[in-house]
């Protein structure tokens, strides 16, 4: 950052991100590695720049072009020192105005504003799949496109995407299941570019007593003439300023559990510009994601409106979720792919015992089981993007229109029910996988990475909210095969799209397309068997995990088809180290792999 854009809470007396002056001779910098500040993380990101094309028109690819250049160059320069200054000085709330009522607010660090004005502003990452004119194209862009974005955007910042994701889910909501008068209060206002004017939104949901555990929710419900008065306490509420909060409460009289919950829409201030009856009690003191406010909110007789059918609000509510679990995923592709980057990095820049990292066989291996679940996110977030856009297409009668590639296979009810289930998987594995390949990345760069001036540690922090935010490891892998699998047959429809990749992956060689139907039929089999109850259930993350791999194959497989040269070979050569690699069952105590198949492998994908 240069001196000339701080500002006064930013300030010191010296600038360690401007490029260092040394006297001639002073060397002791060359001996310490060096990280990504300054890349182009769009240039330097060939999976993204080579899968893009499979999953969108052509027209739209090269219309979104330069934003993505601009965004990558953003996110390796001065979005990743705002981020690097938000996360050093996270909000602050007071309980008081200056006047001294108690209208409590929330300050934040100007680094902060600064990214909001990007996000929402410039590029309005909250309202590009629902209305057109965003980035300049008539039409709402699709899914694939969205998550392109945040999959740049979080390579820098991963706080204020749960704000733009809220946002942008509550939209959905809103239109989905609001009314006319309500969706003409609220999404105007919701979609707006205009920070002065948009009202971000956000959901409510966790109470002391209803985590993962939504149907112990107590917060109530009470009819006042046209709208709703609540009253209750929630207890972890990302984005606690939000302009318009989503929340589920029980309407006086409902039944107990989920049935009895019914979705609201609470508005920070009211018509008048009075604040509603809530207070934010604190804000939470979080290992990660500091740069945004979370905190705890006591509802007292606050006014709200009712969205939806009042005996479906749970059901309303899941789909937020699961937008938002989707999100998540791509989200902890992003930091795989930052940390692969920062490993990368390191592993060049730093020499030891007379060579280079990354020309020692085991740092080459560490960084090959970085970049694996990268590529494995990746391509199951656009894959599962592409699912999206497909099922929506259908349900607006326009089947297959705005999306191309993988999608074209999945039409229908078939591309909603996998994408029912592609969802959890993706949110499981991938975050589980994110913890992983953080840590991994700190430690190739060793004692600096434990350092909080370098951004290991902020992606240590960071990744470990992916596991526990709309639902832990364990309820994700639940919904999977208990609710997805035996309820609905979702793994079915998943597996017969990916058969369908498999048979339009013209080239692949037989050995490896068989062995990939196999694990792929095997892992449907498993899913459906833990799926049914009993004895298996615990193997449910287990079972979850395999058909995430063997679908990640397939999709490599079929992704392999469409490039060519190099492009094709790397994406087969991931597809056989999963199915080696995760889908083979090994002798923990015997030799594993071809030493020199693994070390080709390494210069495959690594060089």
């Amino acid at each position: 950052m240069r001196p000339a854009d701080r500002t006064p809470q930013a300030m010191s007396t010296v600038d360690d991100t401007a490029p260092l002056e040394r006297s001639p001779g002073d060397r002791r910098a060359d001996h310490v590695a060096p990280d990504c500040r300054g890349a182009d993380f769009y240039a330097i990101d060939p999976s993204l720049r080579r899968l893009l094309p499979l999953y969108l028109d052509q027209p739209l690819c090269a219309h979104l072009e330069p934003s993505l250049r601009r965004l990558g160059v953003l996110a390796g320069g001065r979005l990743d020192e705002l981020a690097a200054e938000a996360d050093r000085n996270p909000p602050v709330l007071h309980p008081r105005d200056r006047w001294g009522r108690d209208q409590e607010w929330i300050e934040y660090h100007p680094a902060y504003r600064e990214m909001e004005a990007l996000a929402f502003g410039e590029l309005g990452l909250h309202a590009m799949s629902h209305r057109g004119g965003v980035l300049g194209w008539a039409e709402p862009l699709p899914a694939v496109a969205k998550y392109a974005f945040q999959y740049l955007f979080v390579q820098a910042e991963f706080g204020l995407m749960c704000p733009v994701s809220v946002t942008d889910t509550s939209i959905h909501l809103v239109r989905r299941f609001a009314g006319e008068e309500l969706r003409s209060r609220l999404l105007p206002r919701m979609l707006s570019q205009d920070l002065e004017a948009m009202w971000k939104g956000t959901q409510f949901m966790t109470e002391r007593t209803g985590g993962s555990d939504v149907g112990a929710i107590e917060t109530v419900a009470e009819r006042d003439g046209d709208v709703w008065r609540l009253r209750g306490e929630k207890w972890f509420c990302s984005h606690a300023d939000a302009d318009v909060a989503l929340l589920l409460a029980r309407p006086r009289g409902a039944p107990p559990g989920t049935a009895g919950l019914a979705l609201y829409a609470m508005p920070r201030r009211l018509e008048d510009g009075a604040r509603n009856a809530y207070r934010i009690v604190r804000l939470k003191d979080k290992l990660g994601t500091r740069s945004m406010a979370s905190g705890e909110i006591l509802l007292e007789g606050a006014q709200a409106w009712l969205v939806g059918d009042e005996r479906r609000g749970f059901r309303q509510m899941m789909e937020q979720v699961n937008l938002s679990r989707l999100s998540h995923g791509v989200r902890a592709a992003a930091m795989m792919r930052r940390c692969f980057n920062e490993a990368r990095a390191a592993a060049r820049g730093r020499r030891a015992f007379g060579r280079r990292l990354d020309e020692m066989p085991m740092v080459r291996r560490q960084l090959l089981d970085i970049l694996m679940p990268a590529e494995q996110a990746l391509s199951m977030s656009l894959f599962a993007a592409a699912a999206m856009d497909a099922a929506d297409a259908a349900r607006a009668g326009a089947e297959g229109a705005g999306a191309a590639g993988a999608a074209t296979h999945a039409a229908g009810a078939d591309a909603a029910a996998a994408l029912r289930i592609l969802t959890p998987l993706l949110k499981l594995r991938a975050c589980r996988d994110n913890v992983r390949v953080a840590a991994a990345a700190m430690e190739i760069r060793g004692g600096n990475g434990y350092v909080e001036e370098w951004v290991n540690a902020r992606l240590v922090r960071d990744a470990q909210i992916g596991v526990i935010w709309e639902g832990t490891s364990n309820i994700v892998a639940l919904d999977v095969v208990t609710r997805a699998a035996a309820r609905e047959g979702a793994h079915r429809s998943l597996a017969r799209s990916l058969h369908r990749l498999l048979d339009e992956a013209s080239g692949v060689p037989a050995e490896t397309a068989a062995r990939a139907r196999g694990a792929l039929d095997r892992a449907t089999d498993l899913v459906e068997r833990v799926g049914a109850g009993g004895a298996l259930e615990p193997q449910a993350r287990r079972a979850a995990s395999a058909l995430y791999h063997a679908a990640s194959a397939a999709v490599f497989l079929w992704e392999g088809a469409r490039l060519r040269g190099d492009d094709r070979a790397r994406r087969w050569l991931l597809a056989d180290l999963v199915l080696r690699f995760r889908l083979t069952p090994d002798d923990p105590l015997a030799e594993q792999g071809d030493p020199g198949a693994d070390a080709a492998a390494a210069d495959a994908l690594l060089d």
